[in-house]
């Protein structure tokens, strides 16, 4: 029988993954094999997605029975201009997914050239692009699916078989028709594979995936008292997985995303999320660059939700560069983020790109919310609390991301608050050990959104603190100097501890005198 349910759906299809992940990682090595099942997984999606395009607009035009797939490939050109417009991009009939899969083939009629082809199509649907509005999200998305690698294998013939082998297991991924089931299907295969994938990675893994649960708390806590937002950013957006939570969180349906990732291969992987999500290529602007020294979005700016999980304690040029002290994002604070540590180079510049009425949240390290031996990051922070935008500063417990075990905060920001408080909460236990990670469940989750909701004191977890306590506090931002641990050590009882150390003195007398009778009767028997 067939899952029914959501849940049911969603842990079948996992099973199916973790199966599929078995199989294929020992076709190929390793953190190599990322690139290749999302891109290959990425290609059956447009593929699935431009067939049931065309087939639906064929049925309500009254062709029942009509399938793109069995289509010559010269009589589907007249829709390559509308689709391009459309979807975004073009693939003839014959360059479908579904017919290059050929592993239940006979040997003979299989396909000897599959990693040659696959390079080609994917060059095709680049090229399909070029000169429409989709080519800059398109542009280069496939660059990291070399099919003619040594790490697919030692010949031709070894590579051909892994491809063969990856297309055989996403073929058989239980998807149904596109688009019928209850489930985010891609957009949910995409995110579990990724989170999989960092697991593997370690420390690599963490650079481009926020686990979905903090994900879900970063960008709930923006939009805190509102139900719609309108346009998205993140400046570190990795693969782009906290973008997509608004998705789902804002009751609209025409969030425009934007962001900008370093890391090319992040940046492919966060364009094709965008996609496989159902995201528009019209409603995204994904750009591969350096946010700190070469913003690409300045004419987009300002926005009304930013969220980040940007690079922990990353180099950055800093006071190395004349020019950034005069940069109107880093200025105001008068002094610059050290060389050493960005992290509140991140801050300043999503702080001078949020709109008056917008919110930020910012997955941060804790030590710049405290440290003193930075002139840098005490200008930044008196800065920060000086001009009243510190909204909310949030202790995450430890090891919820992948390849690091060390505590995370997360720090809001919002330029036009009611009042001079800033709400400090210590969530470092609200978390679920799931295997060798924490996890934040959605209790926790519900918990640490509510009591920024709330701002009101809760005992070892909420304190609300005005701005002139912090300032006596030298500008010191970290949870723990305000909202003091629960002691659980068992108390200590002091009249039984004394009356147990009386009877102890007793028993420490009677034994001298035992032990001194003893020494005599010894020195009497020598004597003798």
């Amino acid at each position: 029988m067939s899952p029914t349910t959501v849940a049911d759906q969603t842990t079948a299809l996992h099973k199916q993954l973790e199966t599929i992940a078995d199989e294929v990682r020992g076709q190929v090595d390793g953190w190599d094999l990322k690139g290749y099942v999302l891109g290959i997984l990425f290609y059956r999606y447009i593929s699935e997605r431009i067939t049931d395009y065309i087939n639906d607009n064929q049925a309500q035009a009254g062709e029942t029975g009509f399938d793109y797939v069995t289509m010559d490939d010269d009589a589907a050109e007249f829709a390559r201009e509308p689709l391009v417009q459309e979807l975004g991009y073009f693939i003839p009939p014959s360059k479908l997914f579904e017919n290059l899969v050929d592993y239940d083939r006979p040997k003979d009629e299989q396909n000897p050239n599959l990693n040659v082809d696959l390079a080609n199509i994917f060059a095709g649907i680049e090229a399909s692009t070029v000169g429409t509005g989709s080519e800059e999200d398109f542009e280069g998305l496939f660059s990291d699916i070399d099919t003619n690698s040594p790490k697919l294998g030692r010949d031709t013939t070894d590579r051909v078989a892994s491809l063969r082998g990856l297309m055989k297991n996403i073929s058989k991924l239980d998807l149904g028709r596109f688009g019928e089931s209850e489930i985010d299907q891609f957009g949910d295969i995409y995110e579990y594979l990724m989170g999989m994938f960092a697991s593997d990675a370690g420390r690599s893994g963490g650079e481009y995936f926020t686990p979905p649960e903090v994900s879900n708390v970063v960008a709930r806590l923006t939009m805190i008292g509102r139900d719609t937002v309108e346009r998205v950013y993140d400046p570190a957006c990795g693969s782009g997985s906290l973008l997509l939570k608004f998705a789902k969180l804002a009751d609209n349906k025409d969030v425009s995303y934007f962001g900008q990732e370093l890391n090319l291969t992040t940046y492919n992987l966060a364009r094709m999320n965008m996609i496989l999500h159902g995201i528009g290529y019209e409603r995204f602007d994904i750009y591969n660059g350096n946010t700190l020294t070469k913003p690409y979005h300045w004419d987009e700016q300002p926005f009304d939700a930013i969220v980040s999980n940007p690079p922990y304690s990353t180099s950055w040029p800093g006071n190395s560069d004349p020019v950034l002290i005069n940069d109107p994002r880093f200025s105001p604070a008068g002094e610059l983020a050290p060389r050493a540590n960005s992290d509140l180079a991140f801050v300043m510049h999503i702080l001078h790109w949020l709109k008056d009425t917008g919110a930020a949240a910012i997955v941060s390290y804790p030590g710049v919310l405290h440290r003193i031996n930075s002139k840098g990051e005490i200008a930044i922070r008196t800065y920060l609390i000086d001009s009243g935008v510190v909204d909310a500063v949030i202790q995450l417990p430890p090891n919820l991301f992948y390849g690091v075990t060390i505590r995370t905060a997360i720090l809001v920001l919002k330029k036009s608050k009611p009042d001079n408080t800033v709400v400090f909460v210590d969530a470092s236990d609200r978390c679920e050990k799931v295997g060798a990670k924490n996890r934040l469940s959605k209790a926790n989750q519900d918990s640490i959104v509510k009591a920024v909701v709330n701002r009101a004191d809760v005992d070892h977890f909420v304190r609300v603190v005005d701005n002139e306590e912090i300032i006596a506090n030298d500008y010191n931002l970290s949870v723990s100097t305000y909202v003091k641990r629960e002691d659980t050590r068992e108390a200590l009882d002091i009249d039984a501890v004394n009356a147990e150390l009386a009877d102890l003195e007793i028993v420490q007398a009677d034994l001298r005198e035992r032990i001194n009778a003893f020494i005599q009767g010894e020195e009497a028997t020598i004597n003798e």
